[in-house]
Parts: C-alpha cells; structure tokens; sequence
C-alpha cells in the first residue's frame, strides 16, 4: 500500500496530458472536454517552467508566472481566469475549476482496488497501471519499460549521463530529483524512515525495507542453483559467486584475487601491516 501511495504521488503533469478523460459528464460534454485537455496541456508548460527555472536555476529571478505570461505573449493568447489564492492563470474557466481542486484538496475520482483518490481522471487512469502491471512506455536502448513517461524520461539519464541537479552544500551532480533529496540527508542528518519493531532510523526507505527482513525473516531472493535465499539481493550477488567461481577483488601489490569484499579488506591489512 505505501508503494502504491509513493507512486500516485509521483505522477506527473506531462503524463496526465496524454490520456483522454472519460468522465460522464465530460463526455456528454464536448465543451468541457476541450477546457480540461486546455488546461492539461497549461499544466505541462507550468510544470516545465518549474523544472527549468524555479528548480534548476533557482539564483535567476524568474519566476513560473513570469515564464508562463511569456509563454501566452508568444502564442498570442490571454489568460483571463486566474486563481484568488495562488495568482496562476488559465485560458479556460473549466480549467482554472479543475486547478482549484489544488487548494480544496477535492480528489473526486477513487481507485477501487487500494482506496487511493485524485483530482483528475488521468491521473487515476495512469495509477490503475501499478494494479494492472501496464508498461507502455520502453527504452530504445535498453529495453526496460515504464509506466509512466516521467520515468522513463529520467531512466534516460542513465544511458545520456546527463545530471541535472546540484547539491548546494557539496557540489555533487545527481541525475535525479529524489536522489538528491536522499543526498542531502548525508548533509542534514535527517533519518525520517523508523521501524516500529526496533525504533531504528534510515534516511533512505528501501533501507528500512530491507532491514525489516530481520524482523519478519523475509528472504525473498533466492540462488536457482542451489535454492539458497538471501534477504539482500547484494548477498545473493556475492554468494552466486560461488557457483561461477569469479573473484573480482584483486590485489594490486600481490595480484591475488578474493571473491568477497570482505576478504580482499582483511588480506590488504596484511600489506599496510594493520592488526587483523
């Protein structure tokens, strides 16, 4: 269930814009229907704007609004319904309506197989992909699939290299937006995941995913050699070395070699004549 809230949290803009609503009343509507596809389409630019500007290059003085009177002065298009509360503009009223449930927290449209709600029906049609396993969107390069367009856009960061963002108090270039706010816990010593049976804290959740393993016994990676199961998939790496007899740890003094990192450790202490 937590996984399925992190992953409906995510859901981005630009995906929302790529599925048709099927709302009743909308599509008894056509007129609504064009307003909210107007406003989807206002959303993306807004969201692009924030990425490009707000977040990346937050030492300009641009702003979103800013960008997006711009954007309306290049197309030629006015904005007249704006939001009292946040000051965002729209060009149709149905979409500044569909906008407000932002504020309201209104989430008419429920998944019914977990309970989670949102404000568009894109998005719960882009959600009820977790349910169906439903990966539309796959990379050229390496064939991995992806429900959503954000993430495959951010896998390909692995193959371009491309790092985006910055972490103000080291300088390092991470590729992604949630690797950096899992870096930045290094810097602040925050350790917001606990696990309720022992009361220790990670900064990271798929830690505390793991350690609960100890409690539960949960071993789910399992060697198809010999049956063996591991509740890290790091250990089953290491142990299937075994099997294949591959020993990547080589000293460079000596040239012997270790299957585990462990081992390679306590051999180079011979070397520096650390006390074992």
């Amino acid at each position: 269930m937590a996984y399925i809230k992190e992953e409906s949290e995510e859901m981005k803009i630009e995906e929302t814009f790529t599925v048709k609503l099927e709302d009743s009343e909308e599509q008894t509507d056509p007129m609504v229907l064009k307003e909210e596809n107007q406003e989807l389409k206002e959303e993306k630019e807004h969201e692009d704007c924030y990425e490009k500007t707000c977040f990346h290059n937050r030492r300009k003085s641009f702003s979103c609004s800013q960008t997006e009177n711009t954007l309306s002065q290049k197309t030629g298009t006015k904005s007249p319904f704006t939001c009292q509360q946040c000051g965002k503009s729209y060009t149709q009223k149905g979409s500044l309506k569909v906008h407000m449930r932002v504020h309201t927290g209104e989430k008419p449209y429920m998944c019914q197989q977990c309970g989670n709600s949102f404000n568009r029906q894109a998005s719960l049609k882009i959600h009820m992909r977790v349910h169906t396993g439903e990966k539309p969107y796959m990379c050229q390069q390496c064939g991995n699939s992806f429900s959503r367009q954000a993430s495959l856009k951010r896998h390909m960061r692995v193959h371009t290299g491309e790092k985006l963002f910055t972490c103000q108090h080291c300088g390092k270039k991470i590729s992604q937006k949630a690797h950096l706010i899992n870096h930045m816990r290094i810097h602040t010593g925050e350790n917001p995941f606990t696990c309720q049976h022992c009361g220790k804290s990670f900064s990271r959740k798929v830690n505390m995913t793991v350690h609960m393993r100890i409690h539960t016994g949960e071993k789910p990676h399992i060697c198809q050699q010999c049956g063996k199961s591991f509740t890290e998939k790091g250990s089953l790496n290491a142990h299937i070395r075994i099997h294949t007899g591959e020993k990547p740890f080589v000293c460079g003094l000596c040239g012997k070699s270790f299957r585990f990192r462990g081992a390679f450790n306590d051999h180079m202490r011979i070397h520096s004549g650390e006390s074992l």
